[in-house]
């Protein structure tokens, strides 16, 4: 699949526009909620490799329905130096149909399923995980991103 062009809000008051990565590797990971354990403890683990995926020509966002307000707070609790990019009205979601029922606490609820996408230089999806499980998965991505290079 090539990804349409499409812009979207993301912390430190920047505006995403996917054309201006043409030429770089892009990591997309969606995530469910700032400030959740897993999504936490992905968000340090794409942080913490972050050096190396840059040395990979590779660029990591991630993607949730929270508000730019919660991004920031979650970016800078974290440390994290990569954007985080807002969805409130899910149409990234929707673009990358990650907008799963899933179920909590015994009751079905629409929520984002844990994914991650990597597009190419030329705007290409070469590579998805969906229904991420967090332990060991950044190793997995980076992994996959080496195999690229």
């Amino acid at each position: 699949m090539t990804v349409p062009e499409f812009s979207a809000a993301m912390t430190s008051g920047k505006t995403f526009h996917l054309a201006d990565y043409k030429g770089k590797n892009l990591v997309l990971y969606f995530y469910p909620k700032d400030n959740t354990p897993g999504c936490t403890t992905e968000g340090m683990q794409f942080r913490d490799l972050h050096p190396q995926f840059q040395d990979l020509n590779t660029e990591i966002f991630g993607i949730s329905r929270d508000s730019l307000k919660s991004h920031e707070s979650f970016k800078g609790k974290l440390g994290m130096p990569f954007e985080l990019i807002s969805d409130p009205d899910e149409t990234l979601c929707t673009m990358f149909d990650v907008m799963k029922m899933k179920n909590m606490y015994g009751k079905q609820v629409r929520g984002v399923e844990r994914s991650t996408f990597v597009i190419d230089g030329s705007g290409k999806v070469v590579k998805e995980w969906r229904g991420v499980k967090v332990p060991a998965h950044v190793d997995e991505v980076l992994a996959f991103i080496k195999t690229m290079a």
